[in-house]
C-alpha cells in the first residue's frame, strides 16, 4: 500500500544543536552575572549557529518518490532502489536510514550514492529459513552539513514485498487436481467447444484474449469479464494452514509458520497462474478461511490472509476445524495441509479430515532443522540428540502415512520430493 503523507513537522534539532545552545547558553549567563565581555562574544556564535543552520534550510514540504525492487534467488536477498526527487531540486545532504525485516540478516552494509536529484542505493540481505517479509521503505532526511538541523523528506513509495520460498514450486501449476463434486448450480452444457465445457465468468486479465469476452455480462457489470472454461483449469485446491501453537515454543513456532507461509505463497502463485480455484484457511482457535475463487484480485486476497496468520495462543481441537470446514468448502476439494506435526493434535486434524471428505496431502516442515538455543548440549551428547530428536519424528510421520501421503520438509530451501508426490501416479493411494 502506499506509504501516506504526514504532515509537515519543520525542522528539528539535533543533539548536537542542543549542545550548542546550552553551552551558549551557560556562557551568556555567565558573563552577564559576572560583566565579563569574553563569554559573551564566545557565546554569541554557538547561539547563532543552530538558529543559521535552519534558516539556511530548505524552505516548504520536502518530498521525493521512492522505486525499489527485490533481486536474488533463494536464500540471498538483494534490494536495489532509486530515490528520486521532483524536478528543479535535489538530494544534497539527504540521508537514507534503513531498517531489515525481522525474518532476514544483514550481510553487507548498505551503499548509497547521490548524484543531484538521484540517490540510489543497494541493500544485501539473506533469509535464513522461507519467508514471507515486508520491508518497510526507508528513512529519508535531510541534514544540514554541520549536522544541526534535520527534516524528513516525504517519500512516495510502497512497502517491499520479499517472497522466499524453493524454487521446484513454480513447475506445480501443470500439476491436474480432482475437483470431485460438481459446483452449485453447475449444469453439463450438450455442446463442448474447443475449450471443453463452460465453467463460469471471471473478471478479465491482462494476458487473456479479446475472443473470450462476454460482451453482454460485461456491459452489465461496467467492467470486462470472461468466460472460463474446464480446459483451462487445473482444478480446485485448498491451502489449510495449521497455525497452532505447539510444545517447541514461540520461537520455533514462528520460524516454522513462516516457512509454512512462504509454501502457501508459492502455492498460490503456481496454480493461480493456471487459473486454478483456490481456497485458503488459518487454523488456530478458530478457522479463519477465504473461499474458493480464481482471478488476481482473489490471490491479492488469499495472499493478505497468509500474510497476516499468526501463532495462535490457543490451540482449538482438530474436530473443530474438521466440523467447521463444510460451512465454507464443499468436501472433495484437494487439500493441502501444512502443519508441522510435533504433536497428537496435529495427526489427529488429518483423520478428522478424511472423514469428513477432504483428500489430504500433507507437507510438514520439520523443526528439527531449526537450532534455537534452548538446550545447553555437551559436544558429546548433540549429535545423540539430533538423532533421536530424527528417529522420533519418522515413527511420527509413519503413522500419518495410513491416513495420507506426507512429505517431511527437512531442507527448507527444496520441495523435490513434494513435487514428485503430486506428479506421481499413486499420489492418492493413501488418501
Amino acid at each position: 500500500m502506499n506509504v501516506a503523507d504526514p504532515p509537515d513537522d519543520g525542522f528539528r534539532w539535533t543533539g548536537g544543536a542542543y549542545l550548542l545552545l546550552g553551552t551558549g547558553a551557560a556562557l551568556l549567563l555567565t558573563g552577564v552575572a559576572l560583566r565579563l565581555a569574553t563569554p559573551v562574544f564566545v557565546a554569541l556564535p554557538l547561539l547563532i549557529a543552530p538558529i543559521a543552520a535552519a534558516l539556511a534550510g530548505p524552505r516548504g514540504t520536502l518530498r521525493a518518490r521512492l522505486e525499489w525492487q527485490a533481486l536474488g534467488a533463494g536464500a540471498e536477498v538483494t534490494v536495489g532502489g532509486v530515490v528520486r526527487a521532483p524536478a528543479g531540486s535535489d538530494l544534497v545532504d539527504v540521508l537514507l536510514e534503513f531498517s531489515t525485516p525481522s525474518d532476514l540478516v544483514e550481510i553487507a552494509a548498505p551503499e548509497v550514492r547521490t548524484r543531484g536529484d538521484t540517490i540510489r542505493f543497494v541493500l544485501r540481505w539473506r533469509a535464513p529459513y522461507p519467508t514471507v517479509a515486508l520491508a518497510e521503505p526507508p528513512t529519508i532526511r535531510w541534514r544540514d552539513p554541520v549536522g544541526l538541523v534535520e527534516r524528513t523528506v516525504h517519500a512516495e513509495g510502497q512497502r517491499l514485498q520479499i517472497d522466499r520460498y524453493p524454487a521446484e514450486l513454480l513447475r506445480l501449476g501443470t500439476v491436474r487436481l480432482d475437483r470431485v463434486l460438481a459446483l452449485p448450480g453447475e449444469t453439463r452444457s450438450r455442446r463442448i467447444g474447443s475449450a471443453g465445457e463452460f465453467f463460469g465468468i471471471r473478471e478479465a486479465e491482462p494476458d487473456d484474449p479479446r475472443r473470450r469476452i462476454n460482451w453482454r455480462a460485461s456491459a452489465r457489470a461496467g467492467r470486462l469479464l470472461v468466460n472460463e472454461y474446464e480446459l483451462d483449469r487445473t482444478g480446485d485446491v485448498l491451502i489449510l494452514l495449521d497455525a497452532r501453537s505447539t510444545r517447541l515454543g514461540p520461537t520455533v513456532d514462528e520460524v516454522v509458520l513462516g516457512a509454512s507461509r512462504a509454501a502457501a505463497i508459492g502455492l498460490l502463485e503456481s496454480f493461480g497462474r493456471e487459473k486454478a480455484r483456490i481456497g485458503f484457511a488459518a487454523f488456530g482457535e478458530f478457522i479463519d478461511p477465504v473461499r474458493l475463487g480464481s482471478g488476481r484480485g482473489h490471490r491479492l486476497r488469499v495472499r493478505e490472509a497468509i500474510r497476516s496468520t499468526r501463532p495462535s495462543p490457543v490451540a482449538g481441537p482438530s474436530e473443530r476445524c474438521a466440523a467447521t470446514m463444510p460451512r465454507f468448502f464443499a468436501p472433495g476439494v484437494t487439500t493441502v495441509l501444512i502443519s508441522s506435526l510435533t504433536g497428537d493434535a496435529e495427526a489427529e486434524l488429518i483423520v478428522y479430515l478424511r472423514r469428513r471428505g477432504y483428500p489430504t496431502i500433507v507437507l510438514s516442515p520439520s523443526p528439527t532443522q531449526i537450532r534455537w538455543g534452548g538446550d545447553r548440549l555437551t559436544a558429546e551428547d548433540e549429535p545423540i540428540a539430533d538423532r533421536l530428536e530424527r528417529l522420533e519424528r519418522r515413527q511420527r510421520l509413519a503413522k500419518v502415512w495410513v491416513h495420507a501421503p506426507v512429505v517431511d520438509w527437512n531442507d527448507f530451501w527444496s520441495l523435490g520430493g513434494f513435487v514428485r508426490l503430486l506428479r506421481g501416479p499413486g499420489r492418492r493411494r493413501n488418501v
